[in-house]
């Protein structure tokens, strides 16, 4: 069948698409490409034309009357801000050049930097290049006739394996396995993918029993500050409660809200990406998924952290503090998360973007990529030459936090991040962030 063959539709609601065909589509690819999360999203006004999100998803099919087999969340951008992908350099270039970056369209979750499936199929169709090529036409066609507007570029954020290795139309490596030389490799660009990588941290679950199991794992040094920094804040009065399902009542959102919309004002001078509605909306139709933790000083509340969690995998997303006590963001938001992951049997823990002061927790290194395709030739040359020459920096990067994991000796093969000899624990950070989990 060719590309031609297929119908392709361009989605500006999630809701052109009936809830239990794009379940069946997303199945077990995560909370944050479920049809709940994303419609909460568009309903409340977070993702709209407004605030620069236009949803732009697409639906393919194998015939003009058949049913869907094959939707990609995508949105077109004005902006780059809430991706985690940072292209703001790109865009300044094409603005000193005289040119425009926006809109753009982006396969990604909106303020959700989470790897993860971007084509949600029942096995029926396959991304191939002429398909590719064709849905790209399909866009950029859409974006002229809709808006009058030329599409700059098409990105891909925080993709899995497999979708990587349709965008790329090659076989992708395993997240942690990449050498230099494949890492560096951007060669034969023009009219290909260029691929962006980026290092997150994450915590695997290897079979602990509880918290004191896990402790056991890491270097007595190690041990010790994170015994002595939790023993500090009982010693204060502080005590944490964990909600999920029908134990997520109004007034604990209400008190997460506040506290999320507090730490944004306070870090950017603005409350925050989501409103109300988002999170009440998720709590009215996918509370089953979320996790929220309650710091509580002497019975008064003072913080609380917002997770999102599956059958495999917990994610930390937002946090937020009405004071500031030492040692609270880490326990609130990695060492609870570490809690609930182990009472769940839960194999691992995405703690969020950003990361120096994830690894001395106990949270390993892994790659994380991105695709990039822009229209305008000499500007994708230059982009594939700033990505060769920024590579080796994210090589090295990943290498040095490898090298700063506070595992035992003993326990270091059986780590996920492999060939780590002699986990280094004089490794200190003195810019530890406190905005996002």
């Amino acid at each position: 069948m060719t590309a031609s063959n297929y119908r392709i539709t361009i989605i500006d609601s999630i809701e052109q698409i009936s809830k239990e065909r794009w379940q069946y589509l997303a199945k077990e690819s995560g909370p944050f490409v479920s049809y709940e999360f994303l419609h909460a999203l568009e309903r409340s006004g977070s993702c709209s034309n407004e605030s620069g999100w236009q949803p732009c998803h697409i639906a393919i099919a194998q015939s003009q009357h058949g049913a869907v087999n094959l939707v990609i969340p995508g949105y077109l951008k004005t902006h780059s801000y809430g991706e985690y992908v940072f292209d703001h350099a790109w865009a300044n270039a094409y603005a000193q050049h005289g040119l425009d970056y926006y809109p753009k369209w982006i396969s990604a979750i909106p303020f959700t930097p989470v790897t993860g499936s971007r084509l949600l199929s029942d096995g029926h169709i396959a991304l191939t290049p002429s398909l590719l090529s064709e849905l790209e036409n399909t866009l950029t066609a859409y974006v002229d006739s809709v808006f009058g507007e030329a599409l700059s570029s098409f990105h891909w954020l925080f993709a899995n394996e497999s979708t990587s290795a349709q965008i790329t139309s090659s076989g992708t490596p395993k997240p942690n396995d990449f050498s230099i030389e494949q890492l560096r490799d951007q060669s034969d660009t023009l009219n290909r993918y260029l691929t962006r990588y980026a290092v997150q941290f994450q915590w695997h679950n290897y079979g602990y029993g509880d918290f004191d199991d896990f402790l056991n794992a890491l270097t007595s040094r190690k041990r010790k500050d994170i015994k002595k920094s939790r023993r500090k804040l009982n010693e204060q009065g502080v005590r944490f409660t964990h909600h999920t399902g029908n134990e997520i009542s109004p007034e604990t959102l209400q008190f997460f809200t506040k506290c999320y919309k507090a730490t944004y004002l306070k870090r950017s001078g603005h409350v925050g990406y989501l409103n109300d509605a988002f999170f009440e909306q998720l709590v009215e139709s996918m509370s089953e998924n979320m996790l929220i933790v309650t710091a509580v000083e002497n019975e008064v509340a003072v913080a609380s952290a917002l997770f999102f969690y599956d059958e495999t995998g917990l994610y930390g997303r937002y946090w937020g503090a009405l004071k500031e006590i030492d040692g609270l963001h880490f326990a609130c938001c990695y060492f609870e998360g570490i809690e609930f992951a182990i009472e769940k049997k839960l194999s691992l823990f995405n703690p969020g973007t950003q990361g120096e002061h994830k690894i001395l927790r106990g949270f390993e290194p892994i790659y994380c990529r991105s695709h990039h395709k822009l229209q305008h030739e000499s500007f994708h040359t230059a982009v594939a030459d700033f990505l060769q020459r920024e590579t080796p920096h994210i090589t090295s990067y990943f290498n040095q936090a490898r090298n700063a994991l506070p595992f035992n000796k003993e326990f270091v093969p059986t780590l996920k991040t492999t060939s780590v000899t002699a986990p280094n624990d004089d490794t200190y950070n003195h810019n530890e962030k406190n905005d996002e989990i």
